[in-house]
């Protein structure tokens, strides 16, 4: 009968030890998940930069009988709720003629130096020329448009033949308002080829 006793108090004893060390393994690894979560907030940036990108934090919270462990995550940037921004209308501004004019002469400059510089000593060559003219038109369309002439589309027309002793007319025609819209134009030629480059200019209203 005392052995029986002394068995069970040991079992009791035992017991209480297990249940005091599982309690604090317990509280010890609710610390080392805290120590987790501070780093990796670290490693993500501090608490502000999250608040400000409106990072919802969760908590999922796991009872024991003596005790209670919180491990709390964040969820992926791309699983926030994103609130569209209205959009944004702008007022008319009843301006019916263009600010600045589009200076024809400074263009007519511009056409000269880019097909001087390009086509002076060149020879026709099909396959080349055919390359000039897309190299030469985003040469002048942005050159013109460093002017920053405002409300103005650009349009930019290269052509590039040979010189063999014949004659030839380009034209071009257009529907637009004569008032404010406009073009410059200018002929290159050298012992070879001959060049003609148009830039229209169309306002927009």
């Amino acid at each position: 009968m005392d052995n029986k006793c002394c068995q069970d108090n040991q079992l009791n004893a035992c017991a209480s030890v297990y249940f005091l060390f599982a309690a604090g393994l317990d509280s010890t690894m609710s610390d080392v998940a805290k120590d987790k979560a501070a780093r990796l907030l670290k490693k993500r940036g501090s608490v502000s930069s999250l608040s400000s990108h409106e990072v919802k934090a969760k908590e999922t919270t796991g009872k024991t009988k003596d005790s209670m462990s919180t491990v709390s995550y964040i969820d992926e940037p791309g699983q926030q709720d994103d609130n569209p921004r209205p959009a944004v209308q702008m007022e008319n501004t009843y301006q019916l003629g263009p600010a600045k004019r589009f200076p024809v002469a400074t263009v007519n400059n511009i056409l000269k130096d880019v097909l001087t510089s390009y086509l002076q000593e060149e020879k026709y060559e099909a396959e080349l020329c055919r390359q000039m003219t897309k190299t030469i038109s985003e040469v002048i369309k942005a050159r013109v448009k460093d002017l920053m002439i405002p409300r103005y589309k650009i349009i930019v027309l290269i052509n590039i033949g040979q010189l063999n002793e014949q004659n030839m007319r380009i034209g071009s025609r257009c529907l637009w308002d004569p008032t404010n819209d406009t073009f410059s134009s200018y002929t290159f030629k050298n012992t070879s080829l001959f060049a003609v480059a148009n830039v229209y200019a169309a306002y927009f209203e």
